[in-house]
């Protein structure tokens, strides 16, 4: 048996994601009959089935499970040296900081001025991306630090917890649920979350569509755009909620939804100086708030 390639890897992982052989060569750029002659060489190389087909739909076989699980790894180890190899060779060292907009809890001005004044910082850019895409960008090298939302894929990541905070439900003002000062999660049944998940599922940050379902929205401004008009509802952060009030908006709590945890995460292999200095900033940037926070409920109690 030779070895495997990266080629035969990402070929095998994209079938095993969209579970549809069209959809896999569309999202590889390739035609389907070479696709699928490439899984037949690769089941034959290891003399294993893949996947099982029929007419209707295409399955992982359980062979298939432990090389998908292997695959991802491998791959995410193969883009991760092509990173960072990349930016090792910059003639100007930098710190990339992965985030969504918008979901750092109101503390990122803050970080950023304390980790600044740490001798072991180096500047600083944001690497922008998607609900939940934060830990992958750190797997994968295109980040260095990172701050995320909880739960989270941990898998090779170090992290530290910074805050929580509830989430509230975001729907549009004109939704009978609307009325209610509270609801609970049975409440959503029927309606629908970014990605097409089930809102009472209660899974408020799954960005990843269900197979064959519409890109999800990819910014705050088109998931609102969406909630407005009734398509979807969406979990936010209170922080977010606060930040971003629309009169076509409605954001009510959710009795048994979870809080939303913020935290800082990095991979654990980092021996960066630099990715030390952000982390301490971000520990001491979000206990400054938290003893602020309870000064401030003290001071308000009769």
């Amino acid at each position: 048996m030779g070895d495997l390639e990266v080629r035969q890897l990402r070929y095998f992982v994209a079938v095993a994601e969209e579970l549809h052989f069209g959809r896999a060569a569309e999202r590889l750029g390739m035609a389907q009959p070479p696709l699928s002659r490439a899984i037949r060489d690769l089941e034959r190389q290891l003399d294993v089935t893949l996947f099982e087909r029929t007419t209707r739909q295409v399955e992982v076989t359980a062979a298939g499970e432990v090389l998908l699980r292997d695959a991802r790894r491998a791959l995410e180890a193969v883009t991760a040296a092509a990173h960072r190899v990349r930016e090792a060779g910059r003639s100007s060292p930098r710190l990339r900081i992965a985030l969504k907009a918008d979901i750092d809890g109101g503390l990122l001005p803050q970080i950023l001025d304390a980790y600044h004044a740490d001798d072991a910082s180096l500047p600083s850019e944001l690497v922008l991306g998607g609900f939940g895409e934060q830990p992958q960008a750190l797997r994968d090298g295109r980040a260095d630090v990172g701050l995320v939302l909880s739960p989270f894929d941990d898998r090779g990541l170090d992290s530290e917890p910074l805050l929580t905070e509830p989430l509230l439900v975001a729907m549009a003002a004109a939704d009978p649920l609307a009325a209610r000062t509270a609801l609970c999660l049975d409440d959503l049944t029927g309606r629908t979350a970014p990605g097409g998940t089930p809102a009472h599922h209660g899974r408020p940050l799954a960005q990843r569509p269900r197979p064959g379902a519409a890109r999800p929205a990819s910014n705050l401004s088109e998931i609102f755009s969406l909630v407005e008009t009734g398509s979807i509802v969406f979990f936010a952060p209170t922080s977010v909620a606060q930040r971003y009030p629309r009169p076509g908006i409605a954001y009510r709590p959710v009795s048994d939804l979870p809080d939303a945890a913020l935290s800082v995460a990095w991979p654990q292999d980092a021996r960066s100086p630099a990715v030390a200095a952000f982390v301490r900033a971000a520990c001491t940037t979000a206990a400054v708030q938290h003893v602020q926070a309870e000064t401030l409920v003290q001071d308000t109690q009769p």
